[in-house]
């Protein structure tokens, strides 16, 4: 089928994701030309900025892929402070970046909790309630979920990582801790609780082909996510993931398929806010510009205290390492526009899907 074709559908099918996914040249510039116009119609060309705050690279999981893992002993732990946190989350308040994300490793003890709740009391009062919180701490208890909920944070961002639970398992350590069902269960929870919720997927794995990537969007689309963050897996030497690189694609070839998915989930999904992540950075400089230019709407600016940003590692050459967070809002907002969208400041930017599928609930 030719894509024209495709692109004039209103439902996308498995074997269509599939076409679009593998299209090349002027096929892809058509997909890319249709995503954005899909993207201006429904949600415009404004971006919202999250300013990334990345309390802590301690955790409890040990996931296969993951350069913060508990069993890797190479890494270099650390936690930010509590007046760390508030202060990055002020900065991002004066500068008019209307949100905020708390991200960490995993964690689910009682003082973890708490402080978690104290910090989203805190942030919430010192910024007037005018700034918005994601947070992004994994699986914890739907009491955990509410508690968090009613102290201040309105989304959260739990990546799936695949939606195919063999894939699943082959990048995960196979006990209770790292089990496929009570992830999937706990975007459940959220969405319970009245989070906007989000999650994403890795693109370019280990193991991983086309049709479990348009199985993902797919799955995106039947879970009613809100949001989405999502890009192409970047190795990590001291991972256990490291020994299958021989599998992989070229860099290039993921970042290909990481635009490829940005691009279908706006057909898919045209009203849920889509990340442009730094992972695709971390490929290609303008990585997060080209995701911008095909539908993406969010962008995530790394405001994490320079004394600890490059001990949070997930992958390998993580960009920005040595970029204060003035140099980081400043250049990133010189990007954006280069795209050809507009920053939108002091706004939440609060998912469109979201605010129907509320309606929708009552």
């Amino acid at each position: 089928m030719e894509i024209g074709t495709i692109l004039r559908k209103t439902e996308l099918e498995k074997a269509d994701l599939i076409r679009l996914l593998n299209c090349t040249g002027v096929e892809e510039k058509q997909l890319f030309q249709h995503s954005q116009a899909i993207r201006n119609q429904t949600v415009g060309n404004g971006v919202h900025m999250r300013g990334l705050i990345e309390i802590s690279n301690i955790c409890i999981k040990d996931c296969l892929y993951c350069g913060i893992r508990k069993s890797n002993h190479q890494a270099k732990r650390y936690e930010l402070s509590d007046e760390e946190i508030i202060r990055s989350a002020l900065f991002a308040y004066e500068n008019h970046y209307g949100s905020v994300v708390l991200q960490g490793g995993e964690r689910n003890d009682p003082d973890f909790i708490l402080r978690i709740e104290h910090l989203l009391k805190e942030i919430k009062h010192l910024s007037h309630d005018r700034l918005g919180i994601t947070l992004s701490f994994g699986e914890q208890s739907e009491e955990t979920y509410q508690r968090w909920f009613d102290a201040g944070a309105h989304r959260y961002l739990l990546r799936i990582e695949t939606s195919n639970e063999n894939l699943y398992r082959k990048i995960h350590p196979n006990n209770r801790l790292h089990d496929f069902h009570t992830r999937r269960n706990c975007l459940r929870l959220l969405q319970k609780c009245g989070y906007q919720t989000g999650t994403g997927v890795m693109i370019g794995l280990p193991f991983q082909k086309t049709e479990d990537l348009a199985d993902d969007l797919l799955f995106l689309k039947s879970m009613d996510i809100d949001m989405v963050g999502m890009g192409p897996y970047l190795e990590h030497r001291d991972t256990p993931l490291w020994a299958f690189r021989h599998l992989l694609g070229s860099q290039q070839d993921r970042l290909r398929w990481g635009l490829h998915m940005v691009s279908c989930l706006r057909l898919l999904m045209p009203d849920i806010n889509i990340a442009a992540t730094t992972a695709l950075q971390a490929i290609d400089p303008e990585g997060r510009e080209k995701a911008l230019q095909i539908g993406a709407n969010v962008i995530m600016p790394n405001i994490t205290p320079l004394t600890n940003r490059g001990n949070y590692r997930l992958y390998e050459n993580k960009p920005g390492m040595d970029e204060g967070a003035e140099d980081s809002t400043r250049r990133l907002i010189e990007s954006v526009r280069k795209s050809g969208c507009e920053i939108r400041l002091d706004q939440w930017g609060d998912s469109l899907h979201f605010q129907e599928r509320m309606k929708n609930r009552t």
